[in-house]
């Protein structure tokens, strides 16, 4: 008796069907090859290349926080500087003349002054310092009295507007009062006299 190898039943080759209109093309992946896809290892093999990308996006950020510092953008500024209560706390500040700015530059001025004058007259001397001590004194005196009402203003809007005062805020406005006008971070969005947003 002869027996022959039974040929294993021929399957038809899968014929290529069209894409559906609005299909990807390809099948789902599955749940395992998503996952395996999306995992990275904890410490990366190359540490000098991620510390370098590290570096490249942080200095991203902090040029994105140094734009927006200057355009206003509250959204991509650095954390002390956002919400609409500092926003206003900057419009307050910034629409008001403040003793502290102007006095700043002037006691600098008067203190190069009396640096440089004794050397031309020795006479001098004694006047200058006297001067000088009656100036920077009396300039501290008014930039804290102009502070206090600075203070008193602040709480007073901040209340009408916002009801209670954050622990921070009174304080974030006297400091940048006494900033010169031309340097203060974030950039003034309103003018001299201007009424606050």
């Amino acid at each position: 008796m002869i027996f022959r190898k039974s040929e294993p039943p021929q399957t038809p080759e899968p014929t290529s069907q069209p894409a559906r209109p609005g299909s990807k093309g390809r099948p789902t992946r599955t749940r395992k090859e998503a996952e395996a896809a999306r995992r990275r290892p904890l410490v990366v093999d190359d540490r000098k290349e991620a510390r370098r990308r590290d570096r490249e996006r942080a200095s991203k950020e902090r040029a994105e926080a140094q734009q927006a510092l200057m355009t206003g953008d509250e959204k991509k500024m650095p954390l002390q500087h956002r919400g609409p209560e500092r926003s206003f706390v900057r419009d307050v500040v910034d629409s008001r003349r403040n003793v502290a700015e102007m006095f700043f530059p002037i006691a600098l001025i008067f203190m190069l002054i009396a640096l440089i004058l004794p050397l031309l007259r020795q006479d001098l001397a004694p006047l200058l310092s006297a001067g000088m001590i009656v100036v920077l004194w009396g300039g501290i005196a008014v930039c804290v009295i102009d502070g206090f009402l600075l203070r008193r203003r602040l709480r007073a809007r901040l209340t009408e507007r916002f009801g209670d005062v954050q622990r921070g805020l009174v304080g974030y406005g006297i400091m940048r009062a006494i900033q010169i006008r031309r340097f203060r971070l974030p950039r003034p969005q309103i003018k001299h006299g201007q009424a606050p947003r």
